[in-house]
């Protein structure tokens, strides 16, 4: 089940907050993950996006045939793929047959994550730092970790900290991301045919 029905529409936008969702601990027991949206479908999905709690150091699972983003959020950060990763760092990209192991620095974190099915479509993610025309987009989120006001065109929507937005279709208006200065985590996530 995807979250469109939990979500909150404003126009065209959905929205949901990690605190909306109910966490799912991993099978290792080293963490737990809030699913946000998987699309088009649960069962079939194109992008899944999710937060994640990691508690303790471990191997991340496989996803053969899936491309992985992965942002760190707040805590100490986690040492992944030969990088030392931090709140603030931007947004590590890989495979998901990589299957690397990830070392916590100091402590519990919490994790953005994006993934994307390689051979369905072109997927993006972009920092939300300045703004973005979704020409050609088939679907647009947009991923805050403080919360701010997403202007879409002549639409605002405000978004609270934690918050998945996204839309179908969106109209090829400039869109832009008004965080207060707070210059928190928060990123485009552009999905398209080709």
């Amino acid at each position: 089940m995807t979250h469109e029905s939990e979500g909150v529409q404003d126009m065209s936008w959905m929205r949901i907050t990690a605190d909306e969702v109910v966490p799912t601990p991993w099978r290792n027991g080293g963490g737990r993950t809030r699913e946000l949206l998987a699309w088009p479908h649960a069962t079939d999905w194109k992008v899944r996006i999710s937060v994640a709690d990691i508690d303790k150091d471990g191997p991340f699972s496989a996803f053969p045939g899936v491309d992985r983003w992965f942002g760190v959020l707040s805590g100490k950060g986690v040492h992944l793929m030969g990088r030392y990763l931090r709140q603030g760092d931007g947004i590590l990209a890989f495979r998901g047959e990589e299957a690397p192991d990830c070392v916590l620095i100091d402590g519990p974190t919490q994790d953005f994550n994006a993934m994307h099915r390689r051979d369905a479509g072109v997927f993006r993610v972009l920092p939300a730092d300045r703004p973005f025309i979704p020409a050609g987009a088939t679907w647009l989120g947009l991923f805050t970790e403080r919360g701010g006001l997403l202007v879409h065109g002549h639409r605002s929507v405000p978004l609270a900290p934690h918050t998945l937005a996204w839309c179908e279709s969106p109209a090829a208006q400039s869109c832009v991301f008004d965080d207060g200065d707070q210059h928190g985590p928060a990123w485009w996530l552009v999905w398209s045919d080709t």
